[in-house]
């Protein structure tokens, strides 16, 4: 009879799951729905959205979770559209709209020159609406306590945009892609663009496409991945 003592467990190597993150979600809440869906003891993800950005999260479970920093620091790719014209203190859809801008006066030409200024290594200023910690407090807590940029010092930091793609069709909404570094805020990117066209701008649609070789297309939607979830369950006990 084989001796059960001398049986070792199979440890549990993890996976890595990609998910099409839907809007409004939080990148906490995939991950908590996941976990209860997945029974996952452990479980985490690479790299957060914003509430009001769709596309690819990666999340990985048991002894995965380890890699997490090495997916977060590969590169980015966004797709979204932009509009000129118009300000929120969130640089998106989450806030009210605080200011009007001229756009009349832009030219193709501003807008690439624009470009050049935010493509390669710069120098970039988080939004304050974001997760970054100040004395210990998260930018966003404080701007939802109605603090603005110039009550708070944050700090630059340097980041690459490898790639910064237009399309001007359907101008003042201009639909974009960018391929970046780890740390970039694409918010930002708009602002600053907003401001080197002498206007102002704000994000209607960001869309994140790409982390390193990982893409949305092979991501699943939470509801696909709880039934094939549920499909294997049932696999199992039958």
């Amino acid at each position: 009879m084989e001796d059960k003592k001398n049986i070792q467990p199979v440890p549990d190597p993890g996976e890595v799951i990609l998910i099409d993150k839907p809007l409004t979600w939080t990148s906490f809440d995939v991950t908590k729905k996941l976990k209860f869906a997945g029974k996952f003891k452990k479980i985490g993800h690479a790299g957060t959205l914003d509430p009001l950005a769709t596309g690819l999260l990666i999340l990985c479970t048991g002894k995965m979770t380890k890699q997490i920093d090495s997916y977060q620091a590969q590169e980015k790719e966004y797709s979204g559209v932009l509009v000129l014209g118009k300000t929120t203190p969130s640089v998106d859809l989450e806030t009210e709209f605080d200011a009007e801008f001229p756009t009349d006066h832009i030219s193709e030409e501003i807008m690439q020159e624009a470009i050049k200024t935010l493509t390669g290594k710069i120098l970039q200023i988080p939004p304050i609406y974001s997760a970054i910690q100040v004395n210990g407090k998260r930018l966003y807590e404080l701007a939802r306590k109605g603090k603005t940029d110039a009550d708070v010092e944050i700090k630059s930091r340097e980041v690459e945009v490898k790639k910064f793609e237009i399309h001007t069709s359907n101008f003042p909404e201009i639909s974009f892609l960018i391929v970046c570094s780890k740390g970039t805020y694409v918010r930002s990117l708009v602002r600053d663009f907003g401001t080197a066209c002498q206007s102002g701008a704000y994000l209607k649609v960001l869309r994140r496409e790409r982390i390193g070789d990982y893409h949305v297309k092979d991501a699943l939607t939470i509801e696909q991945f709880i039934e094939k979830k549920n499909s294997s369950l049932a696999e199992l006990q039958s």
